[in-house]
């Protein structure tokens, strides 16, 4: 599971950074261009992103009040780009230094909603690096309708063919 784990992490932060150089190449007005998605721009869907592992975050770091990064924030793509990626980074770093046990540990933690729920660790893992793909597949949409179209790809079977993580 840990070896599993361990290359969804580096993918997430692979996948992330391709894409985001991409967006931080356009002017700001693209950035932030009211387009017709679940979030409003380029730049919102960041920062949902951001938030998301965020919240995940401290929610495994078992943090009694959650604080959402885009309520306070004010800075540009460029820094909360920066941000999500030191956030990819310490989902690697925890990953890479906790034992396999840890990751099969159940844990408690309330949505948005306040419901109440408990998971083994892995799975919020695993919903975590998904829910950054469902975006990305949604960046990728946006920088379309702003006019891009040389995307590069960031499928997770790119990445490990670029790693050489195939198999005889």
């Amino acid at each position: 599971m840990k070896e599993i784990l361990m290359q969804l992490a580096a993918y997430n932060i692979w996948a992330n950074q391709c894409l985001l150089l991409t967006l931080e190449g356009l002017t700001e007005e693209e950035q932030t261009r009211k387009l017709a998605s679940s979030y409003s721009s380029l730049f919102e869907t960041v920062l949902h992103l951001w938030d998301a592992e965020s919240v995940w975050w401290q929610r495994l770091k078992l943090q009694e009040r959650i604080l959402i990064p885009s309520e306070s924030f004010k800075g540009s793509l460029k820094e909360a780009a920066s941000a999500l990626l030191h956030q990819n980074q310490q989902w690697q770093e925890w990953i890479g230094t906790t034992q396999e046990h840890a990751l099969q540990h159940v844990f408690s933690y309330q949505n948005s909603k306040k419901e109440q729920f408990k998971q083994p660790v892995f799975q919020m893992l695993i919903h975590v690096f998904n829910h950054g793909s469902y975006h990305r597949g949604q960046l990728v949409s946006l920088l379309r309708q702003v006019g891009v179209n040389k995307i590069q790809p960031t499928d997770f079977i790119v990445w490990s063919r670029k790693k050489k993580l195939t198999y005889s």
